[in-house]
């Protein structure tokens, strides 16, 4: 997806369908979290957040759609692809679902082709770049044979975890992230440093950005965290 593995978590409460989803997915190259219920999604998400989620229908406590409902209207995570699971198959619930915000809906039993088809068109929505050695917006490139990111033919000078996280956000464009999130996908989750060094290098990089009139591209979202944002600016 991005030179990053991509994570999927599944929320399904019965372990049988968890344990096959995650075979699916770690077959395929994916990452994969797993929970059987809302609580313990909540708890996996505080750690890190997922590209996807494989949301099922039927959940004690609360229900998939009421997390759905939930996600949906949560700044932070409004944008993360949800795909429902269930065995409803009739019209009218499909329609809920998406009409919830759901990006697409999987009727149980689905075959490993099947999920993994619609997994990477819903990945491909929010990661245009995809696989593609070369990825820009406005100017702005990153070459990642070259290991460089440059506006027009002029290279920025960036530090080696810059460089990361500046390529982070151009293939993850319209996302906002929060600080705790940034260290565990770019840093490592092994890696321990403090919120603030998040800012620092956020910083860094606008300087690098503002000769040439891009550091607005990467913006603060108050109270929410950082997004790189591809919109034209009013």
């Amino acid at each position: 997806m991005t030179g990053l593995q991509s994570r999927i978590l599944i929320i399904d409460d019965e372990s049988t369908i968890r344990d096959t989803v995650r075979l699916i997915l770690t077959t395929a190259g994916l990452a994969a979290l797993d929970a059987a219920t809302v609580h313990e999604a909540q708890k996996l998400m505080r750690r890190t957040e997922p590209d996807l989620i494989l949301l099922d229908w039927m959940l004690p406590g609360i229900s998939g759609l009421e997390y759905l409902r939930m996600l949906k209207s949560d700044v932070t995570t409004r944008e993360i692809p949800v795909i429902l699971l269930t065995v409803r198959s009739d019209e009218g619930d499909k329609v809920t679902g998406l009409e919830l915000g759901a990006d697409d809906y999987v009727t149980k039993p689905f075959s490993a082709r099947e999920l993994l088809a619609r997994i990477k068109v819903a990945l491909r929505r929010i990661d245009p770049g995809g696989m593609a050695e070369v990825v820009g917006y406005d100017g702005l490139v990153l070459n990642r044979a070259y290991h460089s990111i440059t506006v027009g033919d002029q290279p920025l000078k960036l530090s080696p975890m810059e460089y990361r996280l500046l390529g982070f956000f151009i293939t993850h464009p319209d996302r906002i992230y929060q600080r705790d999130q940034l260290l565990d996908l770019v840093w490592g989750r092994n890696i321990y440093v403090g919120d603030r060094t998040v800012d620092v290098h956020i910083r860094q990089i606008r300087k690098a950005l503002e000769p040439f009139g891009k550091d607005g591209l990467l913006q603060t979202v108050r109270s929410a965290g950082y997004l790189f944002s591809t919109r034209k600016q009013s």
